[in-house]
């Protein structure tokens, strides 16, 4: 498996997830309720962009550069970590809400780039065994077996 591969599967556990917070977030009674739903997201997404960077962007950059795409994407994570925070600040349900819903764009936007843009730049610039290495080492990581 190469490491986009296995990005895109964790990417398509986070949109589950995403669609659950998006319809539970409304339902919400407490300010409690709100950042328990964003607990789960912070460090499955911090987990995510961790090893994105660690990874791919590590790899990617002798390629790109430190600027452009990475740094877009190096950025964004920060922006998704500061609403995290956020959240967890609020002072009032509403806000909490507003900022848990507006995480969400926020998170799958950034996915949109990854995956229509900087994963195809990925596969283009990594020859397909620095692509299943990363990849293996991403399974490593995360714990899982992957056959060959």
């Amino acid at each position: 498996m190469n490491i986009t591969d296995a990005l895109l599967g964790e990417h398509a556990m986070l949109y589950a997830q995403f669609d659950y917070l998006q319809q539970a977030t409304p339902a919400a009674d407490s300010l409690a309720a709100v950042r328990s739903l964003a607990a789960g997201l912070t460090v499955t997404l911090a987990h995510h962009a961790h090893l994105e960077d660690e990874l791919l962007f590590s790899a990617l950059e002798p390629y790109m550069g430190p600027m452009g795409p990475l740094a877009v994407m190096r950025m964004e994570h920060n922006q998704i970590e500061e609403i995290l925070a956020r959240i967890t600040a609020a002072a009032e349900l509403k806000q909490a809400q507003d900022l848990l819903q507006n995480l969400l764009q926020v998170a799958r936007g950034h996915f949109a780039k990854e995956e229509q843009v900087l994963f195809p730049m990925a596969e283009r610039a990594l020859n397909q065994g620095v692509l299943t290495e990363l990849g293996e080492q991403w399974a490593q990581r995360r714990g899982v077996y992957v056959a060959r």
